[in-house]
């Protein structure tokens, strides 16, 4: 065996060891995905029939401060039931989220929240290629 098999094949085993290592667990898949389907569906609810600002008329900023403010308050309650924050959701759902096979594998042993999940809208849900914030 030469130098450079071993040194390619200890490096190859390093990064596996590390993707193993670094592969969402379960039950945090499970917090994180329970937590998505309660937000984009509560979030679906809250701007159900709009708002009555007026047709193609925007919120003011004084409206879109108290909206925000409504929506992570709900946000944190929500969060709260998963044992989240919502600075821990935010910061760590691109990780969960990212790996794909792991939120599958999730999803394909619970049927009841595959449903519900596919069920959300993907272009406001950090799924599909949105550059929203991927609630």
């Amino acid at each position: 065996m030469t130098h450079w098999h071993r040194v390619s094949t200890t490096l190859l085993g390093i990064v596996l060891f590390v993707g193993v290592g670094y592969a969402a667990e379960p039950a945090e898949v499970g917090k994180f995905v329970n937590a998505r389907i309660e937000i984009g569906e509560m979030m679906t609810n809250y701007f159900k029939g709009g708002t009555g600002y007026g047709e193609g008329q925007r919120p003011s900023p004084e409206q879109m401060n108290a909206m925000r403010d409504d929506i992570n308050a709900k946000l944190t309650t929500l969060l709260a039931k998963q044992d989240l924050t919502l600075d821990e959701y935010r910061k760590r759902s691109p990780e969960i989220f990212g790996d794909d096979a792991a939120v599958k594998r999730y999803l394909e042993a619970h049927p009841d929240l595959k449903q519900r999940y596919d069920a959300l809208p993907l272009d406001r849900m950090g799924r599909g290629g949105s550059t929203g914030r991927g609630y």
